[in-house]
């Protein structure tokens, strides 16, 4: 209904590109930044550029993916789509247009001609649904209604316009025939059900189209019918063919019958597979950046090097050597200032510790002040990963019942789900699933982003073991979260006929005894409360399933009370920032992990800004929202601070309507105030951080938090995950008064990762800022802070798997050749993006994964130089080194040397090879390339 640009303008703001046309980088550049590009980050969400040497990524508003355009020599060569994880091609195109992203910057102020959609379908053939007409009359009078003395056409569609359109529409009958096709998945039965059908259908005579949105589906479905189908290309080549069953790879909701001389039955995957159907959403991405590669340092960050100790990652350094040829080197600073460069290959040996160096002491840049710290840890961590190893069998060795939910009960309470589940989001329920069914107790975190979709995680769990039998018991921190989900649980299984119980400090003495009986006699299934669901007086029938939402929130006296309750039960923990003792545990192993990173469709990152506290500030961001006919939310740390806050706000704007909450109010007190905000009868909330946890108020895009430094990191981004929920851009303002270097640092993590997605990432910092702890005790500090929490989970890995790998085997090769061994700047010119790559590919654990970064990295930048090539040969010739034993190689103009680990050299035959202890020397005038004779002298040592 919003009125828009006139379709002849977006020629004029946007930019086109094709293949073959002129490349001119500084003008691309500018008109990028003026149509509001971020020419910093990575193309990993809409709005985004990086340019490289002979290549530049572009993520175009309303693109499903990111776009590469490769160039040279002054002109464009090749533009294609690539997926934004692993850099595959998807397609190549011969034309890009790249829009603004803003239709604002199209329509030239507010005198500016304006359009409606129609006028960009001229000749578009309009079909309508038969109550659209009733549906657009309401839509024109509330428009007409909230105008006011303003023109509502300037801004949107007119009846005047909608008259003109209606004239042009062909609208569909109210009811028309509609043939449905079984919900195979709800039978008792889905199989026998699905075959018998299927045996109907041909009898019949008529024909069997098969449709699912992947592979995978359609290839379950013909398992399940018995039936092998043909692969059509498009529905009309499906509906026109002769053979008795064919497949079509389409999203469809459900089946139906295409009625003629011989009908079409069409089943899908829905139909067939119920919730374990596939729905690809491509406009959904996970925005997994900020842990892709967690063990990859960067620059500025605090790391540990094994044989040196802490340091400070200052940057990439060009050195010149022999010859003129040139390397580059990875410079680390110690104590005293001291600088060391290292090869880029040494980057093996370099962990990541904090993201900031903080009062952290470095080490002495010999080491000297390490090796007794590694020692003890070392021998730490081998203790740990014993523990690991019995903790993690002696909870294999436990016994719990396999829940496994009826399928056609299940499938009807998963079907009012209103929306597709997300890749993540099914992922990590059929985690939880298996776990249930796999006959010992659960232990798993859910971490995923606020507004990300746990909720509906633990409800189809509960759901799960409810129908299997056993209780479920839902613990939250607060009683809005409590209520909140209360209605939310009941909403889902009245269906079922299953009642949900509550217990609060707000629920009366009548209630709390009714619930309590429930629980004690078994009729009550599902019951949801505070930490009231610990207390001795709580009794249950057969409790099944604990399930902990927000666990940051709780202290660790109450998570061993739930932790108590849930002894020998299934326990589902959930979390958009866990603390670092969970994530830790998490990453650890001890504990099973299952992410969604996967946000909405639409969802916007939120700007964030940290800024100084000012009534200037407060106002300007309140009234901004105003006038976007939007909420904002007003937060301040103490209740005692509500009042005066009230006072100066109305002061300065007194047309703002406010209300007020806090934790202290009346329970019908709180419901009332906030139904009031929530209905859009005042424009500000005013609250503490009540309001943190649960409430999706969609009209709600703007939340300014006074004081911020009282909060904690994840409360502050639970506070942020409040807004930017209905697809429109949201702003956090973060507004202090602290003057300390921590409490910045602190807050500057919050502006820099504001992306959808980003709790994970904030959780991984918290985890560098405060230490995991002990994770066998309550200790917070303990051998995790020696080797830092990457490392750390890295080495108790390798130890608890009795790998020979420990950290004394983690050496590199050393090689001398007289090759560059470095990516030239003018083929990756973020530094940035080269230490990145640097870190991946000396992580890479064998050449297989050493070939596909490679390709990656050809696809991402172009075809590699020969000194990019260079430096993948080097890389590989340290495996071929390490396999060896040979801890250093040196290559010169007439000879090759190499020097082994004590006894690692083996017995060899060839003369022209001199040995003198464990090193061996072959003369060799150099009449082939570098890796060429490298791999000759190999080829003798190992005959």
């Amino acid at each position: 209904m919003d009125r828009l640009p006139v379709p002849a303008s977006w020629g004029r703001i946007g930019i086109n590109l094709k293949v073959g046309a002129t490349y001119a980088e500084r003008d691309i550049q500018s008109r990028l930044e003026a149509a509001g590009y971020d020419l910093d980050e990575e193309a990993e969400y809409p709005g985004t550029a990086l340019f490289h040497g002979k290549t530049f990524e572009i993520f175009p508003a309303g693109a499903l993916g990111p776009y590469r355009i490769e160039h040279s020599g002054d002109a464009i060569r090749r533009i294609v789509a690539v997926d934004p994880n692993e850099h595959d091609v998807i397609s190549e195109v011969k034309e890009l247009l790249i829009d603004p992203m803003s239709e604002q910057l199209a329509l030239g102020g507010k005198r500016g001609s304006r359009a409606a959609l129609p006028d960009y379908c001229d000749r578009a053939q309009w079909i309508a649904d038969a109550g659209v007409p009733d549906h657009a009359g309401n839509w024109l009078r509330t428009i007409e209604e909230a105008a006011g003395r303003r023109d509502p056409e300037r801004e949107y569609l007119g009846r005047g316009d909608w008259r003109r359109l209606t004239r042009r529409m062909s609208m569909l009958p109210r009811k028309a025939a509609y043939t449905a096709t079984p919900d195979f998945s709800k039978e008792p039965s889905p199989r026998r059900t699905l075959r018998a059908f299927v045996a109907d259908t041909q009898r019949a005579g008529s024909r069997l189209l098969f449709v699912a949105a992947v592979e995978d589906d359609l290839r379950a479905m013909e398992r399940l019918s018995g039936l092998k189908t043909e692969r059509y290309a498009d529905f009309d080549e499906a509906t026109g063919a002769r053979d008795r069953g064919g497949a079509l790879l389409a999203d469809f909701d459900a089946g139906f019958v295409v009625s003629g001389r011989k009908p079409v039955v069409v089943v899908t995957a829905s139909d067939v597979l119920g919730s374990r159907a596939h729905h690809p959403q491509p406009m959904a991405r996970a925005w997994t950046a900020a842990f892709d590669h967690p063990d990859v340092p960067e620059q500025g960050a605090v790391v540990i090097h094994l044989q040196r100790g802490l340091a400070l990652l200052d940057g990439l350094q060009t050195l010149d050597v022999a010859k003129g040829a040139v390397r580059e080197m990875i410079r680390l600073k110690f104590a005293g200032d001291d600088a060391v460069l290292v090869p880029p290959a040494d980057l093996a040996l370099i962990w990541p510790y904090a993201a900031e160096p903080g009062k952290l002491t470095l080490d002495k840049a010999d080491g000297s002040s390490w090796w007794g710290r590694r020692g003890e840890a070392e021998r730490e961590i081998q203790t740990a990963a014993k523990e690991l190893a019995r903790h993690i069998a002696q909870r294999r060795r436990r016994r719990a019942p396999k829940l496994v939910a009826p399928g056609p009960a299940y499938e009807r309470f998963v079907a009012r789900f209103p929306y597709f589940a997300t890749v993540d989001q099914a992922r990590a329920v059929r985690d939880v699933l298996d776990d249930l069914g796999a006959g010992h107790p659960m232990d798993r975190v859910v971490c995923g982003d606020v507004g990300f979709g746990k909720t509906e995680v633990a409800l189809r769990a509960a759901a799960a073991v409810a129908l299997s039998g056993k209780q479920v018991a839902i613990a939250v921190p607060t009683t809005v979260l409590a209520r909140q989900h209360v209605a939310n649980f009941a909403k889902r299984f009245s269906s079922l006929g299953i009642e949900v119980g509550s217990l609060s400090r707000v629920a009366s003495a009548a209630q709390a005894r009714e619930v309590k009986e429930g629980l004690r006699r078994g009729k009550l299934k599902v019951v949801i409360g505070t930490q009231a669901l610990a207390s001795n007086d709580v009794k249950f029938a057969d409790l099944g399933l604990v399930i902990v939402d927000e666990e940051q929130h709780f202290g660790a006296a109450e998570k061993a009370k739930l932790s108590a309750l849930a002894k020998g039960v299934h326990t589902l923990w959930m979390s958009a920032t866990p603390i670092p003792r969970t994530l830790a545990a998490g990453l650890a192993g001890f504990r099973d992990l299952s992410l969604i990173a996967t946000p909405p469709v639409h969802r916007l990152p939120v700007v964030t800004k940290v800024a100084p506290l000012s009534d200037g500030a407060i106002i300007a961001a309140l009234l901004r929202e105003q006038r976007r006919h939007g909420q904002s939310f007003l937060i301040c740390p103490r209740i005692q601070d509500l009042d005066p806050m009230l006072a100066r706000v109305q002061a300065a704007a007194p047309d703002l309507r406010i209300v007020c909450l806090h934790g202290r109010l009346p329970a019908d007190e709180i419901d009332d105030r906030m139904m009031t905000f929530v209905e859009g009868e005042a424009d500000v909330l005013l609250a503490t951080n009540i309001v943190e946890s649960g409430l999706d108020i969609p009209r709600a895009n703007t939340v300014v938090v006074c004081w911020p430094e009282k909060f904690g990191l994840a409360q502050l981004h639970q506070l942020r995950g409040r807004v930017g929920r209905g697809g429109i851009r949201a702003f956090a303002y973060l507004l202090t008064e602290a003057k300390s270097e921590h409490s910045e640092r602190r807050l500057a993590v919050l502006e820099e990762f504001s992306r959808p997605g980003a709790g994970f990432a904030i959780s991984e910092r918290d985890l560098d800022l405060r230490g995991a702890g002990d994770l066998f005790s309550e200790r917070q500090s303990g051998h995790v802070q020696v080797f830092g929490p990457v490392l750390y989970s890295h080495l108790l890995k390798l130890a608890s798997e009795k790998t020979t790998d420990g950290a004394a085997d983690l050496w590199v090769p050393d090689l001398n050749l007289p090759v560059a061994d470095k990516l030239p700047t003018d083929y990756v010119q973020s530094l940035a993006v080269r230490l990145e790559l640097y870190g991946r590919v000396a992580r890479c654990r064998s050449e297989d994964d050493l070939e596909e970064l490679e390709d990656e990295t050809a696809r991402r930048f172009g075809r590699p130089p020969p000194a990019a090539r260079d430096f993948f040969a080097a890389a590989r010739l340290r495996f071929d080194c390490k396999r060896r034993g040979i801890i250093r190689l040196d290559v010169g103009p007439e000879a090759v040397a190499a020097t082994f680990l004590p006894g690692r050299l083996r017995k060899f035959k060839s003369r022209s090879v001199e040995r003198d202890g464990d090193r061996v020397l072959y003369a060799d005038k150099g009449s082939e390339k570098t890796f060429e004779r490298v791999q000759g002298f190999l080829e003798i040592l190992d005959g």
